[in-house]
């Protein structure tokens, strides 16, 4: 029971940190036990968890107050700790009282930073809440798992930015892979289909002065488009899983890709690869102790998904010492642990290229994690968003359906959902919210649980759609387009290279900070060594450590990063991630930034 609560903390609650792991229960009642370990884990069975305390009744006595204290005392807010006692002290608690405090007491420190205040403020003004009277959908009313759900990328360090944005501070977003917000150009071909997919005929295709305007190859491939998707144009629905002939690119795109065959009826276009993800959790997650493995460091969408659906997630390490890999032991062993404290682990998340870490990984460990997954029954999640971003010699791109075929002997049961967006790669379309998942030996009957599940949300946007049918189908060599769109694409690759490498090295030159090359992707992931002074200060704020570097250093320089802690990361361990999208003079100075803030800062907690 001792480790069940330990899980469910250890990456629940601001402020918990290595103490959940550390910290022994004394037994009291197994049962609320268990209740506040997965209340804290997924916010979930409040209602169950009250009863166990106080037998059902509507009042808590000053005894059974004290005797729940007594051993959740370390999770809870020390503020909030002092209010509740104070009240028990001298009357009896009404249940009602004790849940709102409860949700208050466990709640996350960044949820009331300055830029929540600020909007939470504004409220009043710009919605319809404009009556003062108290709300029955409120913040102990509302569902919990939305209220806890944390998503780093867009956390309290870019609210900062953007207030400083707001005051005039020149800002350098170096927070999210999000090219085109930061210089990176669109290529022609793209955007040239996809403006005439969306006018009418007579206006575009079939105007008489078209093709004094755009390429042939254009023309033809937007009329072939606009055929596809019917009479009604980009503003009607289309079928639920996509369009047919854009699911056919795309299984084309594959089967070129893998030397492997692919269905169209296994691919559903999606928003982005976050919502096929979304879909696919929707579907896995039946309850509170089903649980998926992600890796630590991980892309925030999975644990925030996870938290959001009620899950448990388990997390394996990557190891950084030895350029983010993960062993088979290592599974094995989070495996093990969290089936002993009563989970049931249904999905793996693998993210390749890495993000954040930025590694690429071999065929071989490809397979590691595809054998283990068949091994033991979980359906693996490939998130494969950055497979165009391979920037190390040597290095490629192995996709886990090409590695699950061709060992099929090996890996015939491996159950398996890929996913790919048009966010990433040499493309960067992120607005058009672009992306595909396909289903690799899936069950039948589930598989049409998630066409239904496509189907409520009745299709994925129409110009997503097409962004991606181009993504895996550019214009054919020979055609008027064809060389521009070559050059274009180079130059985003080159370009990619030579930042990647200029990052890591400019970072590896920095006294106290450590980076391991960036093989992929679009990040580097350095971890800092800074003084205790520092850290003690970041204690005193109720902040991780890297959480005041970070605020530090967009103060300081205007460059806006996410600590590491927002990835999950190593115990002791403090670091940032950076993407490196800007153009090459802004990375040039923003290498120079870092040294002079870091030598800084250093110097300022000696």
């Amino acid at each position: 029971m001792t480790a069940r609560l330990g899980l469910g903390l250890a990456r629940g609650v601001s402020g918990v940190g290595n103490r959940a792991a550390a910290y022994t229960l004394r037994p009291f009642s197994a049962e609320p036990k268990v209740l506040f370990g997965q209340y804290l884990a997924n916010a979930r069975n409040t209602e169950m968890l009250f009863d166990s305390i106080g037998d059902g009744k509507e009042v808590l006595t000053k005894e059974e107050v004290q005797a729940f204290l007594e051993d959740v005392k370390p999770f809870i807010r020390p503020e909030a700790l002092d209010e509740i006692e104070a009240k028990a002290a001298g009357e009896c608690l009404n249940r009602e009282y004790f849940k709102k405090w409860l949700v208050l007491a466990t709640r996350f420190d960044s949820q009331r930073n300055s830029k929540m205040a600020k909007y939470y403020g504004m409220l009043g003004e710009q919605s319809g809440a404009v009556h003062k009277e108290p709300k029955s959908w409120n913040e102990s009313t509302m569902a919990q798992n939305l209220r806890r759900m944390q998503y780093a990328v867009r956390g309290q360090v870019v609210m900062k930015a953007e207030t400083l944005m707001a005051e005039g501070k020149e800002i350098i977003f170096t927070n999210i892979g999000n090219p085109h917000s930061v210089g990176q150009k669109p290529i022609t071909f793209y955007r040239q289909v996809l403006a005439l997919c969306d006018l009418p005929p007579q206006y575009g295709v079939d105007h008489p002065e078209a093709s004094k305007m755009f390429p042939a190859d254009v023309i033809a491939r937007a009329r072939e488009m606009q055929d596809a998707i019917g009479g009604s144009g980009t503003g009607a629905y289309t079928g639920s899983q996509g369009v047919l002939k854009f699911r056919q690119d795309i299984a084309s795109f594959i089967e070129a890709r893998d030397g492997q065959p692919c269905l169209p009826g296994n691919i559903f276009m999606t928003n982005g690869a976050s919502s096929g993800i979304q879909a696919i959790l929707t579907g896995l997650i039946a309850d509170m102790n089903d649980a998926v493995m992600i890796p630590i460091p991980q892309y925030p969408i999975y644990s925030a998904l996870i938290a959001l659906l009620g899950g448990r997630q388990v997390g394996y390490e990557l190891d950084e010492s030895k350029g983010w890999s993960v062993s088979t032991e290592t599974l094995k062993a989070q495996l093990d642990k969290a089936e002993a404290e009563g989970l049931r682990v249904k999905a793996l998340a693998m993210i390749n290229p890495g993000n954040p870490t930025g590694q690429v990984l071999s065929e071989e460990d490809v397979f590691t994690i595809c054998k283990f997954c068949c091994a033991n029954g979980i359906v693996l999640l490939s998130d494969e968003v950055y497979q165009r971003n391979v920037y190390a010699p040597g290095k490629q791109f192995h996709s886990a359906k090409k590695v699950a075929m061709e060992r099929e002997s090996e890996l015939r049961n491996l159950q398996l959902v890929s996913f790919h967006s048009t966010s990433k790669g040499l493309i960067g379309e992120c607005g058009r919210r672009g992306g595909y998942m396909e289903l690799y030996n899936i069950d039948t009957f589930v598989q049409t649980q998630i066409y239904k599940l496509a189907s409520a949300g009745l299709c994925s946007g129409v110009n997503g759609q097409i962004m991606t049918s181009l993504m895996v189908k550019g214009p054919e060599e020979g055609g008027e387009s064809f060389d521009l769109f070559i050059k274009e694409e180079s130059e985003i690759m080159e370009s990619m290279k030579r930042k990647a490498k200029m990052l890591v090295k400019g970072l590896n030159e920095i006294d106290g900070i450590d980076c391991e090359d960036a093989e992929g992707a679009m990040y580097a992931f350095p971890r800092i060594q800074i003084p205790q002074k520092a850290i003690d200060a970041a204690r005193k704020k109720k902040q991780s450590p890297d959480t005041l570097y970070a605020i530090s250093l967009l103060e300081d320089t205007g460059l806006c990063v996410v600590p590491a802690s927002g990835f999950g990361q190593a115990d002791g361990r403090i670091g940032f991630r950076t993407t490196f999208l800007p153009p090459d003079d802004v990375m040039e100075g923003a290498v120079e930034d870092f040294k002079r803030h870091h030598e800084k800062f250093c110097e300022q907690y000696a």
